[in-house]
């Protein structure tokens, strides 16, 4: 069975750096969808209602990991 996670992020070099050290790290049994709040800004409310106080920011069974801070979501309001 695959996981699938979800990684937040809004394009800064943190997060940049995060998106690439992550995915890199994760299993071929997690499926990943990378989301660019920068770029969508539609999905922040999504991220909200998963969790995601900053970013960047993985979701892995509902469950969110705030993995370095780089923006907050209220300064990507």
């Amino acid at each position: 069975m695959t996981t699938v996670a979800t990684f937040y992020h809004a394009g800064c070099p943190v997060c940049i750096s995060a998106e690439h050290g992550i995915v890199d790290l994760l299993d071929k049994n997690v499926k990943v969808d990378i989301v660019h709040l920068g770029e969508r800004p539609d999905q922040i409310k999504a991220a909200e209602a998963a969790g995601v106080k900053s970013v960047p920011a993985l979701v892995v069974n509902g469950q969110p990991m705030h993995i370095n801070f780089g923006a907050s979501l209220c300064d990507l309001k």
